[in-house]
């Protein structure tokens, strides 16, 4: 009878007491009903204890991190996190994963590296949780990369684009960062593409934001360009919170672009094209996925917002099954733009449960592992044929990216005979 009470508590004491003292048969049938009544209560304890612990065990949690609140990023982290919940409701719709219940766990790292670095211990050392999908920021994961990597947590990257994020592991035993999104070279290997063949003289301008991703953006471009024999004709930076770009367009015109790549995300990209109505020159204009953010044709307005050519690997009238993620993310998110982003989660969610159900186990080594010789991983932008393999982490590519511009409002793909006539020799890396 000690086994439920490892210490004796005061009523046992006093039981012992009257079992001892007790001078007729009455009373210790009286006594004796009190111990079945204790020990009834102790099994039931246990019982609930053991309830605890084994759904403890029953559950599989996924987290999700990423700026929900605190910069214009947070609009793509918002878009994510419904298509990390949708793929959560369709997993455990279809019996979960190993037989278990899926639990998505939530945290808004509010787009700075210190909350995000917090977010990521909370999930891993708190929630206990078996993989992540996150972040939107590329700093933000940089910050925490080494958390997930110590502790053999596997981590699938949904939205942002920092080449390091999967490749700072690489030489490791197992690397256990993955992604699902487009790697900012690779959305320029495709806008330089398309610029190569739209510009009638090669005649190609860089126009980038002052940070270091407007100028990781230059360095790419120049680099690819180069690979097309092409030489830009201008190359001129602006500052993040800069409003009129005419000066550094006037140059660029002066040297006869007649096609112009802009490397920065919505807010600078549309002080760009505002300032080239400003000055009634309207080249060829491309840029990358961050301007499918809603803060672009809040600031051009709709018609001139749909100047712009950008990158992205899906949009919502790609397929039935984009469409109707879409419509599902929406009902939480009325004024979704960024659509790849909940794509992409969603996509990630799906690739972490395949899988833990390859390797029959939550563990994060064998995980890690088995993610790296998935095949016919069903997805909302495409079926995952070995996505990943031992040294590329890498699940989407450029042969997957479209073009897609603005219209009406909404984001759609962009297809015109120039973009159909690229073919996969013209997207020079």
């Amino acid at each position: 009878m000690q086994a439920p009470f490892p210490r004796r508590s005061t009523q046992w004491v006093q039981m012992d007491h009257q079992i001892r003292t007790a001078s007729n048969g009455d009373n210790r049938r009286q006594v004796m009903t009190g111990i079945r009544q204790i020990a009834k209560a102790a099994a039931a304890a246990l019982t609930v204890a053991c309830a605890f612990a084994a759904h403890a065990q029953d559950v599989i949690k996924i987290g999700y991190t990423a700026d929900q609140s605190g910069s214009g990023v947070a609009e793509l982290g918002i878009a994510g996190r419904w298509g990390f919940e949708a793929a959560i409701e369709d997993i455990n719709k279809a019996g979960g994963i190993l037989g278990r219940k899926v639990v998505g766990v939530i945290r808004d790292d509010q787009g700075t590296p210190p909350k995000a670095i917090q977010t990521m211990q909370d999930l891993i050392d708190s929630e206990k949780v078996q993989a992540v999908v996150g972040p939107a920021n590329s700093g933000n994961a940089l910050a925490w990369l080494h958390i997930p990597q110590q502790k053999k947590i596997p981590v699938v990257v949904p939205i942002g684009t920092a080449t390091e994020i999967t490749t700072r592991y690489a030489k490791e035993p197992q690397n256990y960062l993955f992604r699902v999104s487009m790697v900012d070279r690779e959305q320029v290997a495709l806008l330089a593409a398309y610029a190569v063949k739209a510009s009638k003289d090669k005649k190609i301008a860089v126009l980038a934001d002052s940070t270091g991703y407007g100028q990781g953006g230059i360095k790419d471009a120049t680099e690819i360009l180069a690979l097309h024999g092409v030489k830009p004709v201008a190359v001129e930076k602006y500052g993040p919170k800069d409003t009129d770009m005419t000066s550094q367009l006037n140059k660029i015109k002066a040297a006869g672009a007649d096609t112009v790549i802009i490397y920065g995300i919505a807010d600078g990209a549309a002080q760009v094209v505002r300032s080239m109505e400003k000055i009634n020159y309207m080249p060829i204009t491309l840029g990358t996925w961050g301007n499918l953010s809603s803060l672009f044709p809040k600031m051009t307005g709709p018609k001139l917002a749909e100047h712009l050519i950008m990158a992205a690997s899906t949009t919502e009238d790609s397929s039935d099954k984009t469409k109707a993620l879409g419509e599902r993310v929406r009902k939480n998110f009325p004024t979704l733009t960024t659509f790849p982003c909940a794509a992409q989660s969603y996509d990630s969610v799906m690739l972490l449960a395949a899988a833990m159900k390859q390797a029959n186990s939550t563990d994060g080594e064998k995980v890690a592992a088995a993610l790296e010789n998935l095949s016919g991983v069903q997805g909302v932008i495409k079926t995952y044929n070995k996505p990943f393999s031992k040294t590329m982490h890498e699940g989407l590519h450029v042969g997957d990216f479209y073009l897609a511009r603005w219209k009406d409002g909404g984001v759609v793909r962009f297809q015109d005979n120039i973009y159909k006539s690229i073919t996969s020799a013209d997207l020079k890396q």
